[in-house]
Parts: structure tokens; sequence; C-alpha cells
């Protein structure tokens, strides 16, 4: 017990050479400075991965069910086994096929989605993402088309003007194969906030669709909405049991590329970021060095007295934890306060620069989302304090190893 109450005394004491206490105070701030840092930039690409998943998802379906070719016929057999799932919010079919819009001298490849109006609000967001027009207004047999804002911009055209569609699936006559043509009215326009869809997307019906890349009655698949999108694996792994001869695919495996960078991005940032925890962690040694050598009487004198050299390197155990959980606390309160109110700093700190630091021309978003995960931020305390320990273990030991005869000569 008294080793607990010195070790906590020496760090509350003043001393003699007051550099030591600057140095102290140093470490801890490190300490404290790269914690918070850590948590706050784990906690704004949580925010961003979550931001752009739900933005991907917005347009995209958490699992998509296809055939073995390029179309599924009975898709009706299929929707419905995957409706018996627990976790499955609704279905809706899609045909998928590429195209070029023109518009005069304007062409623009895209990927046509024909969707059915009233099952699409089931398994997307579609309607929430309406400029102008809604999805009741595509109808069947009336060639319309809802586009992407971006596309809508690159072709020059607006509500209710016409583009024409050229589609692969051309028309074999004695002159050649020829492209189909079809010309579309566009009845909506939508922005999704995701470039690749605002850009590259155009939405039509499902039997306009099915006419002009002429699949008959099949589709290319079925796209399913679950209740909790981290389901997917799973709920995908027991669809495909009830439907062993077609493809089920989760929303992970459909943009694999992508999640996979943001998570390797995440790693290598916590790695990067911990080695500025261990450098002020390791600022500890210094410290506790000259600690040790300007207590050396007060060693003697407790040696002297009957402390064991195992009592003398708990007191500095004590010392340098204590120095290290006064930092991680100030650096987890500090980060998680300021990750939680990064929506509030940042426009403060554009208003003071005067200058947008996420401009909307450059970036997909324009403010910086955060998402505190409890179990990121008891990581960076564990690891922190873990550090700190391991920093005062080599100078409790040199403190032990002071020989008290020799310390109290020259006193």
């Amino acid at each position: 017990m008294f080793e607990l109450l010195i070790g906590l005394r020496y760090t509350r004491a003043k001393r003699r050479n007051g550099f030591i206490s600057f140095i102290q105070l140093i470490s801890i701030a490190g300490i404290g400075l790269g914690v918070a840092a850590l948590i706050i930039v784990l906690s704004v690409m949580n925010g961003f991965q979550e931001e752009v998943r739900n933005r991907i998802l917005g347009m995209a379906s958490h699992i998509t069910i296809t055939g073995p070719g390029s179309a599924l016929g009975n898709w009706q057999n299929a929707a419905q086994t995957a409706e018996q799932n627990l976790h499955v919010k609704g279905t809706a079919p899609y045909v998928l096929g590429q195209g070029l819009f023109t518009n005069g001298s304007q062409v623009k490849g895209v990927l046509v989605r024909g969707i059915e109006p009233a099952q699409e609000p089931k398994v997307s967001e579609i309607t929430d993402k309406m400029l102008v027009g809604s999805a009741a207004d595509l109808r069947a047999n009336e060639f319309s088309v809802i586009l992407g804002w971006n596309l809508a911009q690159e072709l020059g055209v607006t509500m209710g003007d016409k583009v024409t569609l050229i589609t692969p699936q051309g028309q074999v006559t004695p002159a050649g194969l020829i492209p189909r043509l079809r010309q579309f009215d566009i009845v909506g326009i939508f922005k999704a906030d995701y470039y690749p869809y605002d850009a590259n997307l155009a939405l039509i019906h499902l039997s306009d669709a099915q006419k002009l890349y002429r699949t008959g009655d099949a589709v290319t698949g079925v796209r399913v909405k679950l209740d909790d999108l981290f389901q997917a694996r799973q709920v995908a792994r027991e669809i495909n049991r009830s439907l062993p001869e077609l493809i089920v695919a989760d929303w992970s495996q459909e943009n694999p590329s992508y999640f996979r960078a943001v998570e390797i991005e995440k790693r290598m940032m916590f790695i990067i970021l911990t080695l500025i925890v261990a450098v002020a962690a390791f600022n500890l040694v210094s410290t506790l060095v000259m600690v040790v050598t300007d207590k050396q009487a007060d060693i003697a004198i407790l040696r002297t007295l009957g402390a064991s050299p195992a009592s003398i390197m708990k007191i500095f155990l004590v010392q340098g934890a204590m120095s290290g959980v006064i930092g991680t606390a100030s650096g987890v309160v500090g980060g998680v306060l300021v990750a939680l109110n990064i929506g509030t700093i940042v426009p403060f700190i554009e208003r003071l620069i005067g200058s947008q630091i996420l401009s909307a021309d450059v970036y997909l978003i324009t403010e910086l989302p955060s998402k505190v995960i409890s179990s990121d931020v008891i990581s960076i305390g564990v690891i922190s304090l873990l550090l700190a320990l391991l920093a005062t273990l080599y100078p409790s030991w040199r403190a032990s190893r002071v020989n008290p005869a020799e310390a109290l000569r020259y006193e």
C-alpha cells in the first residue's frame, strides 16, 4: 500500500528541478493529443464509411438474385422465396442494360435499369431522391425515363424534354446490323448524391426495358432489401440454400474493391496514429529516468528503512502509470467530445478561415460525418495504457537497482 501512496505523492509533488516537471507535463499532453487524434480520425473515417455506404445502397440493393445466364425466368418464385426470410423487407425485379443517350450533338453512355414503379420503393430510396417528377410517372408502353441530374446536365435536357436511346441489341438487315433507336420522354430527375448513379444511371419502366432488350418475360434479377444491411451475408446464404440454382450476392460482394480499400485505409491510419501515441508514451522513459536520478537520495533512505527493490520498482511504476492514465483519460474525453461535435466545429473553422474544407465540386460529401464506436475508443484507451506501462518498466527497474551507500555518499 505504501508504494501506491508514495507513487501518487511523487506524481503530484513539484520537482526540485522544474525542467523535469515540464518534460512530464509534455509527455502527458503528448499522450492525450495522440489518443484524441486517433479517436477523432477513426470516428470521421467510420462516419465517412457509413455515409458513402448508405449513399451507394440508397439506389442499389442489399442482396441481388440473378440467374446463371443473363436472364432470370421465373423471377416471381425467387421473390416469394426471398420474402419468406424474416429479415427481408421487400423485393423488386429489374432489367439492366447498356446504351447511349443522345440529344443533338451530346452523347453519353449509360446503364439503363428497368424497374417496376410500384415495387421499386421497397428496395431503394428513389422516392426520396427525386428532384422533379416521380417514379410513378414511369408507365408501361409510354417509353418514359428518369435521369440522374449529372446525366441530365451533360445531355443538356430537363423535365419534359426528349432523348434518344441507342441500344446494342440491333436489327439484322441486308445492309448489316443496325442499332435500335428509341425516343424517350423525360418524366423525372433524381439526385442520389453519388456520382456514378447521378451521371450514369437512367430508369425506365420494366416492361419497356424487356421490350427494348428483348428479354421476353424474364428479368435480369431480383433486388432484395433487408431490415439490417449487416445481416446481408447471412441472409444471402440462407436464400441461396433455398435457391441453389441461382446466384445470390450481397452488397459487399458487389462493391468489394471499394469497401476493402476503405477497411485497409482505416487499419493503416490506426497503425500510423498509434505510433504517435507510442512516441508520446515513450517520452515517459526519459522523464522517469530523470526523476529516478533526482530522487536517488529518497530511494536510498527508503531502502535503509527496509523497502525492498520490488517496492521501489512499484513506486515508479505507479508514477509512470498515473501519467499514462491522466494522459489517456484526457485524450479519450477530448477526442470523444470533438468527434461528437465535429459537425459544429468544422463549419466554425470554415467561417474563421473563409474557405470551405470540402468543396461540393470536388468531394462526394460536403460535411465531415462522424461516428464514435465504443469498441474503437476502448481499444485506443487500452493500447495507450499498455504503452505507457511498458515505457515505465526500464526506469522503474533502474530505480530498484540504486545502491543506498553510493546514493548517500555525497548527500
